[in-house]
């Protein structure tokens, strides 16, 4: 369980992640905070991000291996890489509609899954 528990703490976190990397830049499009300065973006940002970091961390202590969990410290980061480009992926397509899903986005996923198997080789 502790894996599922990970994987899921980690979507989450990355779903934080994209919205206080990238939100602010559909809000400015939107023209909700195209007049503020950047030191307000800024904070508007780091207050989001909090909340990654709130999932973040349990997601990374429940899954370290010396820590009772299953995965080693490569290996997490490999799985939230893939995880922050999927969820970045599927996020900017709905937040930015003029996106789509292009051959080369294709293999670039394909590479992902690569890094995945490798890293979880014995």
């Amino acid at each position: 369980m502790s894996a599922l528990y990970t994987i899921l703490l980690l979507i989450g976190s990355n779903v934080f992640m994209t919205l206080a990397w990238y939100g602010h830049l559909k809000l400015q499009n939107n023209n909700v905070t195209s007049n503020w300065p950047l030191i307000g973006v800024i904070l508007l940002s780091w207050g989001v991000a909090l909340f990654e970091y709130m999932l973040q961390v349990p997601a990374n202590r429940i899954g370290f291996i010396e820590n009772g969990g299953p995965f080693t410290l490569m290996q997490l980061k490999v799985i939230q890489e893939v995880i922050s480009l999927s969820v970045f992926t599927i996020m900017a397509m709905f937040m930015f509609g003029n996106m789509t899903l292009q051959w080369n986005h294709v293999a670039a996923f394909i590479c992902l899954i690569l890094a995945v198997y490798f890293i979880f080789m014995k």
